[in-house]
């Protein structure tokens, strides 16, 4: 079965070009035009992956993103005229995977959108433990704190996976956007934002972290294994 695609775009042009481009290249793909109508057809039909504009009428990709993550940890990908970066990392706080600014090459999104679509594919079986707290099912893709759920995008899993994987080694941020499948156009910023929101999420204390712990002048390693 392909996989469902969602865009939330407002402008018609890209909104065609990108559901006749990812139909092309074997996807399913349905669109809306601002947010309120992407929150609707997500409810509808789960989507897989979702390309998400930030400047949008009725309601815009900011808080698409925000009632979106309440509700599904598909992987989003935001499409945005802004080059800012506060822009960017607004978006990541809000649980976004990815970014690409237009005007963007189609080649380049739809590797994109393969790497994430990758990156929440089936994992090997096993479970993952620190502290005897944190506990990692590749399977089923889930996580527990003292047998809690707790419930991360598919980037936050996949980077505490690639931690909890290697628990004595000390990872860059450029190790973890390459474990990440981050091009060339992934920024080290982006990591600092995916870290920040997992401790907000897993830990007692972010501001005093236990599991995922930094390693000044080199980058992260997990702490507790």
């Amino acid at each position: 079965m392909s996989a469902l695609i969602l865009v939330v775009e407002d402008n018609a042009g890209i909104r065609e070009l990108l559901r006749d481009y990812l139909g092309e290249h074997g996807y399913a793909v349905r669109v809306a035009n601002h947010g309120r109508e992407g929150l609707a057809e997500a409810r509808h039909s789960p989507p897989d992956l979702v390309l998400l504009d930030l400047m949008m009428p009725q309601m815009d990709g900011l808080d698409f993103l925000r009632a979106f993550r309440a509700e599904s940890a598909a992987p989003v990908i935001i499409l945005t005229a802004k080059d800012a970066e506060l822009d960017k990392v607004l978006g990541l706080e809000l649980g976004a995977d990815d970014y690409v600014t237009k005007p963007f090459s189609v080649a380049e999104l739809l590797a994109r959108v393969k790497a994430n679509l990758r990156r929440s594919g089936p994992a090997p079986a096993a479970v993952l433990r620190a502290c005897g707290e944190l506990e990692l099912l590749p399977q089923a893709r889930s996580v527990r704190v003292a047998g809690r759920p707790v419930a991360l995008t598919r980037t936050e899993f996949d980077l505490l996976h690639t931690l909890m994987r290697a628990p004595e080694r000390v990872f860059s941020r450029s190790d973890l956007l390459e474990a990440l499948q981050e091009d060339a156009g992934g920024s080290e910023r982006t990591i600092d934002v995916h870290i920040r929101n997992l401790r907000t999420k897993i830990e007692r204390d972010p501001a005093q972290p236990a599991f995922i712990q930094t390693v000044f002048g080199v980058g992260y390693r997990l702490g507790g294994a």
